[in-house]
């Protein structure tokens, strides 16, 4: 009888334990940096920018753009220079459902800077960026970092 309590102790503690993959705040997966080089000046592009790849989770979907409302926005902070952009999402309403979940695309290409002019040029800088998202209701997601997969970029 005293195994059978423990064992339904235990059981129990490890399903109130499971952590659930939807949650009211939004909850961001870093997959992909891709490219993960740029090179300043002429030779990177809005088209050729290094892209992040994101998977976005959230219980009511409550992500997106819609027009004449304060929208969902993602923020990306550049880690050497400190500078934060914000980019709006794009319109995912007619997909965006209760535990919506999908993979985002966002371009690097306003984040790419050379900090510091070098004593000789050209050089390259290894960035790195941190990434959150918020939504309709102004939850914040959890922060993540680009550490592990930085971006090489070339100041010439």
């Amino acid at each position: 009888m005293r195994t059978i309590m423990l064992f339904a102790v235990l059981v129990l503690g490890l399903a109130a334990c499971k952590k659930d993959k939807y949650t009211t705040a939004p909850q961001i997966k870093l997959k992909d940096v891709s490219p993960n080089y740029a090179i300043s000046g002429l030779g990177t592009t809005r088209d050729n920018a290094p892209k992040l790849t994101l998977e976005v989770t959230d219980a009511e979907g409550d992500l997106g753009f819609i027009s004449g409302v304060d929208t969902s926005k993602i923020f990306i902070k550049n880690l050497k220079s400190n500078n934060v952009d914000s980019f709006l999402l794009p319109d995912i309403q007619t997909s965006a459902v209760k535990n919506f979940k999908a993979d985002i695309i966002v371009s690097l290409y306003d984040g790419l800077e050379c900090i510091e002019p070098p004593v000789q040029w050209p050089v390259t800088d290894t960035l790195a960026f941190e990434v959150y998202i918020v939504d309709f209701a102004k939850n914040k997601s959890n922060v993540i970092t680009t550490n592990d997969k930085p971006v090489y970029y070339r100041c010439e």
